[in-house]
Formats: structure tokens, sequence, C-alpha cells
């Protein structure tokens, strides 16, 4: 199959990272697109970050207005699209057996269309290895999801593998429809991009620079879902704590989440916050804004200094204990939770026992946990490591140990108390119990069969605790 290539990923041009003015476009579909899809069906498959679940309810919201419908079966879809995640190379590997699998499919229907979006195609080596090994017909990037129908139309009419991943910043893109996948919790992007260049992250260069939305749009796009009956949103970015940094504007996340709790919404939480940025205007408003959940997701990374610099994190382990503590004093009970790498090249047994230590100190209660994943491109990938995947598969399991333990104190402490819960349907653990999340991010199951309970806050008088789960009775409202 021949290359339709309007436009190639090139890592050199995405490190160049230059300053363009960023537009806000607002998205309306071409009339001549909508019809395109008459008849039928598409499936998103969706790896990664809770931004790229974002972006798939974004694509499909301009998939349906161009006429597709959803298929329950990605096997039996007229189009499939993979939206894909660069952060680890498990996610790689995940995208390349899905590609097997649809293979057989396009032999079956030649008229089938498979795409590639998001993270993974604006990496140079991974767009080039989908172009040489793989029977794909649409490859784009992160910044240009408000070209899809048109990339579309040029893949029907070609017949060839089209390919447009932009290397440079997207423009912010409002009032595109989304099909959002619950009724009653939402996501809501308010910045994309990231400017903090951890020596182990492609983000990035994926991503480009940070570019917030416009204050006003995010107000109006939360205040419409209060009016759809939406309980909770959650405010997406990679550093949401850099909001508005570059509109140069005397408006900060603090601010927008005090304007935010005024629109009537029930519940906001944010991810992922960066550490350096969590000031305290933010810390200020989870204390004072009734609707801003007590729990924070706070990526440590590590509890080491010297790896904390050498992974270009810009800030220390005293440094972020000094704002735990604060966010303690002014939030008493904030639930915390983490990522953290083990193994990051040349981590001596000493700099591992200090993130031990930290978690101890901290008292997480959960964490993702993982071992570093080498991505080409950035400065890590060019560092020597010395040690063995065996030690870091153990240090691994020793983190992993500590952090459970916090996971089942973060749930016992609630034994006994009444907390709120957002329901979100019937549980799996069993029959006739109902579930769902508590204010401090606690999945929270508890007997019940009244379905008309999903979407409700109701009140949950927790008797038993579990490792990841706690468990409770419903309180007679």
């Amino acid at each position: 199959m021949k290359n339709v290539k309007l436009s190639m990923p090139n890592l050199k041009e995405a490190r160049l990272r230059r300053k363009l003015d960023i537009e806000t476009i607002r998205y309306r579909m071409d009339d001549k697109y909508k019809d395109l899809g008459k008849g039928k069906s598409y499936y998103i498959y969706t790896y990664g970050c809770q931004g790229n679940e974002a972006d798939s309810e974004v694509m499909a919201g301009i998939l349906e207005q161009a006429g597709y419908t959803f298929s329950e079966d990605p096997l039996l879809a007229d189009v499939v699209l993979l939206n894909t995640c660069a952060v680890r190379e498990n996610a790689e590997q995940r995208i390349w057996g899905v590609l097997g699998q649809l293979k057989g499919r396009k032999r079956e229907n030649p008229d089938l269309i498979v795409g590639i979006c998001g993270c993974m195609p604006q990496e140079e080596a991974a767009t080039a290895k989908i172009i040489e090994s793989y029977d794909v017909d649409l490859i784009f990037g992160t910044h240009n999801r408000n070209h899809l129908p048109m990339l579309l139309e040029q893949a029907y009419m070609s017949k060839c593998k089209v390919v447009e991943v932009l290397s440079t910043e997207g423009n912010i893109l409002e009032d595109a429809p989304k099909v959002r996948q619950s009724k009653h919790k939402a996501w809501v992007t308010i910045m994309y991009g990231c400017d903090e260049f951890c020596t182990y992250c492609i983000v990035p260069y994926t991503r480009g620079r940070e570019r917030s939305r416009q204050k006003d749009d995010i107000i109006k796009e939360v205040k419409e879902l209060v009016e759809e009956g939406y309980k909770e949103i959650t405010l997406l970015g990679q550093n949401v704590n850099a909001y508005g940094k570059d509109l140069n504007i005397d408006y900060t996340f603090g601010d927008l989440l005090y304007d935010l709790d005024k629109t009537g919404i029930s519940r906001i939480r944010y991810t992922t916050s960066h550490p350096r940025d969590l000031d305290l205007k933010t810390m200020e408003a989870m204390r004072d804004c009734k609707s801003v959940m007590p729990h924070l997701h706070l990526p440590v990374q590590s509890g080491d200094n010297d790896i904390l610099k050498i992974m270009n994190r810009k800030y220390t382990h005293e440094e972020y204990m000094a704002k735990v503590n604060k966010l303690r004093e002014l939030v008493p009970g904030i639930s915390l939770t983490t990522d953290i790498i083990v193994g990051f090249p040349n981590e001596t047994e000493e700099q591992f026992i200090h993130t031990l230590d930290l978690v101890k100190e901290v008292g997480f209660e959960g964490a993702f946990t993982f071992i570093y994943s080498k991505r080409e491109g950035t400065p890590a990938a060019r560092m020597i490591d010395n040690v063995s995947e065996e030690e870091k598969h153990l240090r691994l399991n020793r983190l992993i140990e500590l952090t459970n333990q916090g996971y089942l104190e973060g749930h016992k402490r609630f034994v006994g108390s009444i907390v709120k819960v957002l329901v979100d349907g019937e549980s799996k653990n069993g029959d006739g119990m109902m579930c769902g999340y508590s204010e401090h991010n606690k999945l929270t199951h508890f007997k019940s069969d009244n379905k008309d309970l999903v979407g409700q806050i109701v009140s949950v008088k927790i008797t038993e605790a579990k490792t990841w789960f706690q468990i409770g009775e419903l309180c007679e409202e």
C-alpha cells in the first residue's frame, strides 16, 4: 500500500518547542463530511491516561456527527481507531497485538479502515514501524483530532496509508462534540502539553508545550455538565498545577477551582499534579471549596534527592514533604496517592531505601509503581544503567508490599464512619451489591439492588476494610 504523507513526526522539530501563537479553534464540521459514515460503524481502543480517554470521547463525537454509529464489537466495525500511549513500552506491545488481530479482519473486509492515533505516532521510530510492518490505513497524532473527517475521506478515496503527524503544537480545540462514557462523571481537559522535561518522559515531545484553555470556556463546559445532571468532574492536564501560566494573566489553577466550585457541580477532582507547581492557593482552594474532594494524586517518583535531580523533577524529598505537611494542615484527613519509579539508571540500594522511607513518612494510601521504562528520544535513554533486571524486580516487589499496606490502612481508617459515595453501578464483588467512590476516592461496595441509585450520591457506613476496597451498609436517607 502506498503512503500519502501529509506530515511525518520529527523529534528534532518537537524539541525546538518554538513559541507559537496558540489559537482557540471553534470546531465546526464541514457539511460535506456529515454523511461520510452513513451506514457505517466505529470502535475506538483507548490506551494510557485519562487525557487519552478524553481525546477518545472527542473523536467518538466527531465520528458520530459524521454519521457513524458505535459498534459493540471491534471486529464488526467499519472504522477502528487505536488511541495510543507512548509513556511505557508495554503499552506499545499491546498495540502490536491488536493490529495482529485486525489483520485477519482486513483480509475479510478490505474496506475496513484501521487507524493509529495519539501519542505513539508522535515517535519517529514507532510511526516508521507502523508504516513498514502493519496494514494500517490512517496514522495521526495528538494535535490534529479535528482533521479526522478529512483524513478518513482521504483514506477512503486514495486507498493509501494516510499519515498526518504534526510535530508543532496544535491549537486549542473548543466546541467539539463528545460522546461521554458516563452520564454522571465527566473528564474536563483544562490544558494540554507539558514544560517540565523530566528526563525519563516522552510526553513533552508527544504532547507539546503547555497550552491552557480559556477559563470562560472551562467554566461554560462545567455549567453545561451541571445542567445535564453530572455530579463529578475530573480536571485533566499533564500538569494541571501549571494552568494559566502560559496565558500571561493573573489567574491560576487555584482561582479556577474557586470559580468551578460556584457552578453547582457536586464533586471536583483533578490530575495530574506536579509537586513543584502545587501552590498555597490550590491547597487553600482544597480547604475552602466544598466540591473539591479531599484526595490528591501527587506523583513523587523517587524519595532520593540525587535521583530526583537526575530525573529533573525540580524539588527535593524535603520540599515534597513540606507540601504534604501543609496539605495535611489545611485539609485534615486528606488521602494522598502517588506514582513511583524504581530502577532508574544507576539507582543504588541506599537511594531506593530513601524512597521506602518517604513512602512510610507520607503514608500514601495508594500508588502506581513502575520499573523504569526506557523511552527513545529522552535524556534518560542515553544513561548507562548498571542495575540488573533481577534487582529492579526485587525492589519493585518490596515497594509494592509497602504500598499495599498503605492501601489497606487507607481503608481501615474509615471503618465505623459514614462516607458519601457516588454510585457507579453494580458491583463485581457479588450479587445484590452496588459500588462507587467515596470523597477520598475509595472504591466502596454496599448491599443494594436498586439500579436507580446509579449517578446518585448516597451515605454508606463502612463496616469492613480490604486492601483494594471497603465494604459498607447503605444508610437510610
